[in-house]
């Protein structure tokens, strides 16, 4: 039987030269932040050859001075090289394969470890004993010490902010006005990445001497961050209710990037100046976004304010009134009226309407905003409005007794719906969900019964329309299990009832 043959030492090294770069390709391809460091070294590789290559032409040449001296700087430069080399496919390719994250400040420190003893082997293989070695390394290690005071506290900082886990990669941390997130942890610095863009350079020792804050990180709980949106509102509403409807707008809109677990919150803080003053409270969860987030809360809680008769409480000043300014307020009236107008002249269900009473409608219309996740109506709610469209999107569903939920409409400027609330009193027959800012007009039922009440033909103009969007409502769910649409006849008496036009008789 032939035995073993173990490899030859040109064989060793061509296979080490072999995985050594398919590992430095896999970390190329893999680790893009690595890229111009691998390219260094992978240079300092190929000089360190031709340094060494040199030296043997200038042996062959009988130049044995430089030579050697050219041939032991080249060792170095290539023993640099390669623990520099190795140390990043360990630590940045190997390390991560087997799940293990180790920091960059310990890869940095046990290269530097490695390069020295590198060093010191090179030096004693020159002929320096080691005795002479450990002195003058103490001599050398006290000078630098001594001058290099603030890059030692640096690195010596860096190891204690690892070790006792302060600060981690992906952290965002507060120093004074500086905010932003972690991105490595060297040994001289921190580099932290700002939500504008910025890399700023944090030494380890300002973090060690100074209070900082980690924004987010709780014990045993996902990140979040609680965010406060103060606003004002006027005394003559109750805090509870103001509080209440704040509370289920955040929760019902269901914003990104915000926790429902724990739930959003609305407190009163103070009461000053004849305003009381509210905090709004939500757990962020995408610590990038805490600006935009914070919009979408106040433009939700304006907008929920706004749609049930509130506004956010205004400055106080004493002004003096002129007849200049009452001129000015009665001119924008009169441009918003026609804007007004304008809509309800273009709705198919108030084409019977005259001028003079779209005019009355117009002034009678209520400005309604919501925004992106705000249920405008309830299936199966009674609401008494007529709503108008004007800008945004929005989507109407229905919930059928059985089965799953289906898109009634996809509702865009122009489009109205409630008229059944308003005209008959009948439960709200869908759903309809913003899909994007909406801004609107509503329409109330007192508006529509004065005009009615003068005029009880438009009775049966306005029952015709009713049963035609009923009709188009049928055919586009095609579900036997919705109640068909109710004849002319019986809606009509359903709207002469419920706007009192048949009293007395």
């Amino acid at each position: 039987m032939n035995g073993f043959t173990p490899p030859s030492d040109l064989q060793l090294q061509i296979y080490f030269l072999l995985i050594s770069l398919i590992l430095g390709g896999l970390l190329y391809y893999r680790v893009r932040t690595s890229r111009r460091r691998l390219i260094n070294t992978v240079l300092l590789l190929v000089f360190s050859g031709i340094g060494l290559y040199t030296s043997q032409q200038l042996t062959n040449y009988n130049l044995s001075s430089p030579a050697k001296a050219l041939h032991e700087t080249a060792m170095v430069i290539l023993g640099f090289a390669i623990i520099r080399y190795w140390g990043m496919l360990l630590f940045q390719l190997i390390a991560p394969l087997c799940h293990l994250y180790p920091p960059r400040i310990l890869e940095d420190l046990l290269e530097a470890i490695a390069m020295i003893a590198w060093v010191f082997y090179r030096l004693h293989l020159a002929g320096l004993e080691l005795g002479q070695l450990v002195t003058t390394s103490a001599v050398i290690t006290a000078v630098l010490a001594f001058a290099m005071q603030d890059t030692l506290g640096n690195i010596l900082a860096g190891l204690a902010l690892h070790l006792d886990n302060s600060i981690e990669q992906g952290d965002w941390i507060r120093l004074g006005e500086l905010t932003g997130r972690v991105i490595d942890l060297s040994w001289r610095a921190t580099r932290v990445e700002t939500r504008n863009g910025e890399t700023v350079m944090i030494p380890n020792g300002m973090l060690m001497k100074g209070q900082f804050q980690l924004l987010g990180k709780r014990v045993d709980k996902p990140l979040a961050w609680r965010r406060w949106i103060w606003f004002e509102v006027g005394l003559d509403t109750l805090p509870t209710q103001v509080m209440l409807l704040i509370e289920t707008a955040i929760r019902e809109a269901a914003p990104p990037n915000v926790a429902q677990d724990p739930p959003p919150s609305c407190l009163l803080m103070n009461v000053e100046k004849g305003n009381a003053r509210y905090a709004a409270r939500y757990w962020l969860t995408d610590l990038q976004n805490d600006d935009p987030t914070d919009s979408q809360i106040r433009t939700l809680i304006d907008a929920v304010l706004r749609r049930n008769s509130l506004r956010l409480a205004a400055p106080q000043y004493k002004v003096f009134v002129t007849q200049e300014n009452e001129r000015y307020f009665e001119g924008r009236h009169k441009q918003h009226t026609q804007e007004r107008l304008a809509v309800l002249q273009k709705l198919e269900l108030l084409a019977s309407l005259k001028e003079e009473e779209l005019q009355t409608l117009a002034d009678k219309l209520r400005f309604t905003p919501y925004v992106a996740g705000d249920v405008m109506i309830r299936q199966g709610e009674k609401v008494e409005w007529l709503y108008i469209i004007i800008k945004g999107e929005a989507e109407a569903w229905v919930q059928p007794t059985r089965g799953e939920r289906k898109l009634l409409a996809q509702l865009g400027p122009g489009s109205f719906f409630g008229e059944m609330g308003l005209m008959t009193g009948e439960a709200i027959r869908a759903t309809v969900v913003v899909s994007s800012n909406v801004e609107c007009y509503r329409i109330d039922k007192e508006s529509f019964q004065q005009i009615l009440l003068s005029r009880p033909e438009l009775a049966g103009v306005f029952s015709e329309v009713l049963v035609k969007r009923q009709t188009e409502e049928q055919i586009l769910l095609n579900d036997d299990n919705i109640a068909p649409p109710a004849a002319r006849s019986e809606i009509l008496a359903k709207l002469q009832h419920f706007i009192g036009l048949n009293r007395g008789v």
